[in-house]
């Protein structure tokens, strides 16, 4: 199964699913990351942006992601 398709698989995922997922890959892949100031900014602004505009689809999500460039250690 490729990347792409398990994302496609998430959303139909029930809450808790996602949930012990996410905390699986946390366990395991919590070293690969490695905090940069670009990355908290992110973050920072992530939350701002919530807060002021709302949430937006998964779908928009995933698609954005596909442009993100992650460092791993």
């Amino acid at each position: 199964m490729s990347v792409n398709e398990i994302l496609q698989e998430l959303p139909k995922l029930s809450p808790e699913d996602r949930h012990l997922i996410r905390q699986e890959l946390d366990e395991h892949f919590v070293d690969d990351f490695e905090e940069t100031p670009e990355m908290l900014a992110a973050i920072d602004e992530g939350l701002r942006s919530l807060k002021e505009e709302g949430s937006i689809p998964i779908e928009q999500v995933i698609e954005e992601m596909k442009t993100w460039n992650f460092k791993s250690s």
